[in-house]
């Protein structure tokens, strides 16, 4: 009887266990899956045309870059801070977060794009910029180590966040305890937006603001930034 009792209670356990490994397995696959394959296909090619970008972006009909000291101003960065450019592209605010953060501090100037990085390392080198790295992330990781920076700085980028669950944990990892966590991107908005903004960026700002506090970040303000008229700017803090 004791036997018999056994036997149905590991057949029970190993039902349990099999139950909790496919919910577990499930779960990590909802996590992992893409919310936009293939968005960033393009920036990963041998053949990635940098120039066109640097034509694009570093223009003054380009808000961001009309507004590039206001928003550096805005993060408002201490000398000795470190500073993470999340997605950093053509390199538009390594230079002005280099000086700062001054010689005792560093600028992390990561991206998913090789080539893009080509041209940050030969631009930290032409302008000796001595506290600033080029750093190749993942997809889902931006491979900074724990506690090892005092904001992070995602520009027109958080919409290109493939996994943003990863991402999101990678980048509340790498910032110390009340570090801020900055985020620019595109209002979206059905009717008033663009159509190519639209078709482009998944969702709208209360969607990434959710996102991004159910990663455990807190919402600090909406800053206004005069140059403004399609982006807006949020800071989070990392829980002290």
């Amino acid at each position: 009887m004791l036997i018999a009792r056994l036997i149905l209670l590991s057949a029970l356990l190993s039902s349990c266990q099999a139950g909790f490994a496919q919910s577990s397995d499930e779960a990590t696959a909802q996590e992992k899956a893409s919310v936009k394959p293939g968005i960033n296909d393009s920036f990963k090619a041998d053949d990635l045309d940098v120039q066109s970008f640097v034509d694009r972006f570093e223009v003054e009909s380009r808000e961001i870059f009309r507004g590039r000291q206001a928003i550096v101003d805005a993060i408002d960065l201490k000398p000795g801070d470190r500073i993470a450019d999340v997605g950093t592209g053509t390199g538009l605010f390594v230079e002005p977060f280099s000086e700062a953060v001054g010689r005792d501090g560093w600028v992390y100037a990561t991206d998913i794009a090789p080539k893009f990085l080509e041209r940050v390392e030969r631009m930290i080198e032409l302008k000796a910029l001595p506290n600033a790295t080029a750093v190749l992330s993942g997809e889902d990781d931006v491979r900074l180590p724990p506690a090892s920076v005092d904001a992070v700085f995602v520009c027109d980028v958080y919409h290109h966040f493939e996994y943003p669950r990863d991402s999101l944990r990678s980048i509340y990892r790498a910032l110390k305890p009340g570090g801020q966590f900055i985020v620019i991107d595109f209002n979206r908005i059905p009717g008033q937006s663009r159509e190519w903004l639209l078709g482009h960026v998944r969702a709208g700002k209360e969607v990434f603001k959710k996102e991004i506090e159910d990663a455990g970040f807190e919402f600090v303000e909406e800053v206004s930034i005069q140059e403004f008229e399609e982006n807006y700017f949020l800071r989070f803090r990392r829980p002290k």
